[in-house]
């Protein structure tokens, strides 16, 4: 990529979170707790799957690969973000900008084919109760995860590749608390029209990944439908499958108010940078009380947990 001003160091100028100069030290220690309690809950999370026995089903093996993408997905964005807010206008180098744009993208495109295995996941344990086993199988699950990473890193890399090799003013002040892709679609001087149409075709097919293997396997059984519409199916259907329809819902639903939104006044770089928030931070805070917590299995394991800390010191 060849810079527009040569006379200037190739840096950009990110304003952070909240407009204006001035330090915001109680947002900073909100911020600042929701980061602690989302690596709290989510290493937990991961460490209880890898070491209770009783979580091996794949509805566990998807959620600990879930957590252990939500910590590095937060990592990647809120140091900048909490640093911002003690000071604003932070200054970011051309190649550390692309970078945490690199991560940020492959960690949250795994993240939505993540939430598609597990969609195919409890879909089969609905549509395909009798042959749940055979068809959701750990050599099966162990792909779909690997998948998803190499996927999501490709994706990354091309979305990456596009927009570095678009032409920037230096130094460019950034409305935004990390170096998003639609923020710096906004901020180059050439053409986009090439690069917007290739990253909204591949990025169209990420977010309808879920929608599309629930609904293949729900015509793959139509007599299932009439099942599901007694009051028991209701019932185990929303017990199976309610809470990842939550998170799906939370982060596709914020995903898209961002993405894949019209363009007018009315969205402003302000609403952008709190639903960045919303599924930056927030959803993946929220993901293991959402998916994990209220099952009795974990709670089982944190309790087996707890009581084996414990017994050395009583002893």
């Amino acid at each position: 990529m060849a810079p527009t001003n040569l006379t200037s160091a190739p840096v950009f100028l990110l304003l952070g979170l909240v407009d204006g100069t001035d330090a915001h030290p109680l947002l900073f220690l909100l911020c600042l707790g929701i980061y602690l309690l989302n690596a709290l809950s989510n290493l937990s999370m991961v460490a209880l799957v890898r070491s209770d026995g009783a979580l091996r089903s794949p509805m566990y093996y998807f959620l600990g690969h879930l957590s252990l993408v939500d910590v590095c997905f937060t990592t990647v964005t809120v140091p900048r973000l909490l640093a911002g807010l003690l000071h604003p206008g932070q200054a970011i180098s051309f190649q550390a900008c692309f970078a945490e744009m690199y991560f940020f993208l492959a960690l949250g495109i795994t993240e939505r084919y993540l939430l598609a295995a597990m969609s195919y996941d409890r879909a089969t344990a609905v549509c395909r109760t009798l042959r749940y086993g055979a068809l959701v199988t750990p050599w099966r699950c162990a792909a779909l995860v690997r998948a998803s990473w190499a996927v999501a890193h490709l994706h990354s890399l091309l979305r990456s590749l596009l927009l570095s090799a678009l032409s920037y003013a230096y130094p460019t002040p950034v409305r935004h608390f990390f170096c998003d892709m639609t923020v710096m679609l906004s901020l180059t001087t050439s053409d986009t029209s090439a690069a917007e149409t290739a990253i909204f075709s591949e990025g169209l097919a990420v977010v309808l990944a879920p929608l599309l293997l629930v609904f293949l396997f729900l015509r793959a059984d139509p007599g299932r439908g009439a099942r599901l519409r007694s009051a028991g199916g209701r019932r185990r259907a929303f017990s199976t499958c309610g809470a990842h329809l939550v998170a799906v819902a939370l982060f596709f639903g914020s995903v898209l108010s961002v993405y894949f939104r019209p363009s007018s006044p009315a969205y402003s770089a302000r609403y952008d940078r709190l639903a960045s928030v919303v599924y930056a931070v927030i959803t993946p805070t929220l993901n293991p009380f959402i998916n994990s917590l209220r099952h009795k299995e974990v709670k089982g394991a944190l309790k087996r947990g707890l009581r084996w800390r414990a017994a050395p010191q009583e002893a």
